[in-house]
């Protein structure tokens, strides 16, 4: 009966758990997807490439979350799948920045530094609000962590942001507006492959413990 109560416990934590990170993630998402407009519509003004880049970057994570939403409570195996899409996404996004930065490298005028820290001051304030409120989960499973890493390195790519709007000004050069889009896509690749790694192994555990579950059944109906 111990035992029982124990589960019971549990289940109710998690329960608890649950309810509160579902609470987290819609302030998440919701707050992301404004901040993808707000700097959608920044970066064409200031015509740069690293707010566009983290504009992106606000939309890709408004969506992580949606999918966090989803498979929340579903199990681990289908976790880790929405991980793995996740991280893919993440990749896919570095990619073509990295593609976009070495294009624009040849063809575009200065940006704007006043719009781009404006810009990126209001997107650090909000991500790291989001940081603040998604930091106990950052240890959880692959695709709490994550969101997690979204959350960092988007707190991170801000921060860069207002260093090129400082280095575009001090230089009027397009130069450090395009190294610090490129910076936050390597965060981008980085942060994929972290959570490609732990969604496979999640996924080798499901597939063990199901093997398991299945011997177990099997030795069961034969004794």
């Amino acid at each position: 009966m111990a035992g029982c109560s124990e589960c019971g416990a549990g289940a109710v934590e998690q329960v608890a758990t649950n309810s509160a990170f579902r609470r987290v993630l819609w302030i998440a998402f919701l707050a992301n997807f404004v901040m993808f407009l707000v700097e959608l519509a920044a970066s064409y003004i200031g015509d740069s490439l690293s707010l566009q880049a983290d504009a992106l970057d606000f939309f890709g994570d408004s969506t992580n979350y949606a999918i966090s939403l989803f498979v929340l409570g579903m199990s681990i195996a289908h976790r880790a799948r929405a991980s793995l899409f996740k991280s893919l996404s993440m990749a896919s996004f570095g990619l073509w920045v990295i593609g976009t930065a070495l294009y624009r490298a040849v063809t575009d005028s200065e940006p704007d530094p006043l719009v781009m820290s404006g810009t990126a001051v209001l997107a650090l304030g909000v991500n790291v609000g989001i940081a603040l409120l998604l930091y106990r989960y950052r240890v959880g499973d692959s695709n709490m962590q994550s969101i997690w890493l979204c959350s960092r390195n988007d707190a991170i790519g801000n921060l860069a942001v207002i260093f090129a709007a400082a280095g575009v000004f001090a230089s009027s050069t397009r130069w450090p507006d395009l190294a610090v889009a490129t910076l936050i896509a390597g965060l981008n690749l980085w942060a994929a492959l972290q959570v490609t790694r732990l969604a496979i192994q999640e996924l080798q555990l499901g597939r063990r413990e199901r093997d398991m579950h299945t011997g177990v059944s099997v030795e069961s109906r034969l004794t």
